[in-house]
């Protein structure tokens, strides 16, 4: 998710079907995540694993392509902290991944849109389109029913849900903001960059902060089965073969890579976590899901 997302245009059937596998294979990444971190794998190698592979697959198509890299002092100066900040939500993301239920870690960080919105207004003072504000409230709302704050679905109560999924979410949304502010960050400082340029530049950045994680706790936490590097290669592959689709067959179609369709991932991940890992949640919690899901395509369609 290092692209930005752009204004909506009409496309084709064929890039429709390729957005939404693109946003399978992001949900596929995040079960085999979990598969892995139920083997040995620890989040800071999982990142480190899928940013450097999937930046060196971008710096390959870059030599091939023969695109010229140039960059101003402004880029130099925040393309770096735009990767520190998207390795920080690699890192959160994964946390709340190996925490909680997959698809509620994706829902739970779904709440970005929120947070663009609000970094917009802190750090460039954007006064908040009003979609905006009407999507927030709505997303909050679907959030709570997802992620059954009450304990209700669960009969937990309050307390118990939140003794159990707290430090998931607490990561998830965490994970939200960093992204947020990542993509003003680019959006304002770096909207200009090649695409491509800027995704291997950030996916080199998040690796190399994931690497200084994993060396302050000691070294790599390689799987312990073989079910466990079944995980770390099948994420490393369909997180790097996403990306290349993404920005060498999207722009072929006229699409631009981080389209609103690619947000129905949480629905995919929440169907294979299901088929795969044997998670499930209520139906109100699916009903929230669908909300959030709903809202934030919605959003990211409108017409500007």
């Amino acid at each position: 998710m290092a692209a930005v997302p752009a204004p909506a245009r009409a496309i084709t059937g064929a890039a429709f079907a390729t957005l939404l596998l693109i946003a399978l294979m992001m949900g596929a990444n995040h079960v085999a995540a979990r598969i892995a971190f139920n083997h040995g794998v620890d989040v800071a190698t999982a990142v480190v694993f899928r940013s450097a592979v999937t930046a060196a697959v971008v710096a390959v198509l870059l030599a091939s392509q023969r695109v010229r890299v140039k960059f101003t002092a402004r880029h130099q100066k925040m393309l770096p902290a735009i990767g520190l900040l998207v390795g920080v939500q690699s890192l959160c993301l994964y946390s709340a991944v190996a925490r909680l239920p997959v698809a509620l870690a994706l829902l739970a960080f779904n709440s970005y849109p929120i947070w663009t919105a609000g970094w917009s207004v802190l750090v460039y003072r954007k006064t908040p389109e009003k979609a905006a504000l009407v999507a927030m409230p709505v997303i909050l709302v679907g959030l709570a029913l997802a992620l059954d704050v009450f304990g209700a679905a669960s009969g937990l109560g309050a307390q118990g849900q939140w003794a159990r999924i707290g430090a998931g979410v607490a990561f998830a949304i965490a994970g939200g903001a960093a992204f947020g502010l990542a993509l003003v960050l680019t959006q304002h400082e770096a909207g200009d960059v090649d695409g491509r340029v800027r995704t291997a530049t950030t996916m080199a950045t998040a690796a190399l902060v994931a690497l200084v994680t994993v060396v302050l706790q000691g070294g790599f936490h390689l799987p312990d089965a073989a079910a466990g590097w079944g995980g770390l290669l099948a994420l490393t592959f369909l997180y790097g073969t996403a990306f290349t689709i993404m920005f060498t067959v999207l722009p072929r179609l006229g699409v631009v890579g981080n389209s609103a369709i690619m947000n129905v991932e949480p629905v995919f991940a929440l169907v294979l976590a299901w088929l795969i890992l044997g998670q499930s949640i209520a139906a109100i919690q699916v009903a929230g899901a669908l909300l959030v899901v709903g809202t934030v395509v919605m959003l990211g369609l409108r017409k500007r």
